[in-house]
């Protein structure tokens, strides 16, 4: 079978894709809707299979890397699910008090690209904690079909309030400031827009392709907003005009990027909407605006 190509896929492809991982459609669903598109030899499991995360070869920063600190450490989350988990990034030997950044995951749990993103936020000189809200279910399965299944058991006001805890726990680290951002992708970028409206001290938050607080939530807002958005991703992007509208009515603080050609989830190197140039410039931009904002 012929290698397969972003450019051999009908645009049609990826946004199926997108609904079904996002729940719209069930694995059957999707692979009986791309059956019209398997054209050149291709199978709709081969498309699938193509589009699917590949963990192993896209890490950026390996678990290990000499120049941080990682471990795993266990917070309370009061009003969430009682216990929950995260991985802690920082430089190695670090002494300082760095600004903290927590990173929030996609719909499926902490699978390793979002581990990959805290990692980053460490090499950067902050101090980062990106958390599993699959832990009260045992955590991260291994994949991001089970992943999804097991998300979907959680109410997402819930896994708000987890990722609320994670700030407190942050903040109050002894390596950390004071001065804490939130970075989130997908899932994660609607936690990010939330945290926004419910923590009067956040310094700052990135929702990259993420759903948008309520208009009638954005007096709330205090933190300055950076939000990624992708030209083509019509799911999320449907909800901006009226939350721009709400943020400009309210004088809200934010600036927006849209990225030409991309499609939702082109920051993750892990499949095949990665966009390199688009996404290396998003995470550029986020991490000097969490230098200026957590200074």
């Amino acid at each position: 079978m012929k290698e397969i190509r972003n450019e051999d896929l009908n645009p049609e492809v990826f946004k199926l894709f997108d609904q079904y991982v996002h729940g719209l459609l069930d694995r059957r669903g999707f692979l009986d809707r791309i059956k019209q598109y398997t054209v050149g030899g291709l199978t709709a499991g081969a498309i699938l299979s193509y589009l699917s995360p590949k963990y192993a070869t896209a890490q950026q920063i390996e678990a290990g890397d000499p120049r941080l600190d990682e471990e795993y450490v266990e917070y309370d989350s009061p009003k969430g699910a009682g216990t929950m988990r995260g991985l802690l990034s920082q430089p190695a030997g670090n002494t300082e008090k760095l600004p903290g950044i927590v990173v929030v995951h996609e719909n499926r749990g902490l699978n390793p690209h979002i581990e990959d993103v805290g990692r980053r936020a460490g090499v950067a000189n902050f101090i980062s904690l990106a958390p599993d809200a699959l832990f009260p279910l045992g955590g991260y399965p291994g994949t991001d079909d089970e992943g999804r299944t097991l998300q979907r058991q959680r109410d997402r006001m819930e896994m708000l309030e987890d990722f609320i805890a994670a700030f407190e726990y942050l903040k109050q680290h002894p390596n950390c400031s004071g001065n804490v951002g939130v970075v989130g992708f997908c899932f994660g970028g609607w936690i990010s827009n939330m945290m926004a409206v419910r923590v009067p001290d956040l310094k700052a938050s990135v929702p990259f392709y993420g759903g948008q607080a309520p208009a009638e939530d954005v007096p709330n807002i205090q933190a300055p907003l950076m939000l990624h958005f992708a030209e083509l991703d019509e799911r999320v992007n449907a909800g901006w005009p009226a939350y721009e509208a709400a943020l400009k009515e309210h004088n809200k603080d934010y600036v927006a990027h849209f990225y030409d050609g991309c499609q939702h989830g082109f920051h993750n190197d892990t499949t095949p909407r990665y966009n390199e140039e688009n996404a290396k410039l998003a995470w550029e931009r986020t991490i000097a605006f969490f230098g200026e904002k957590l200074a």
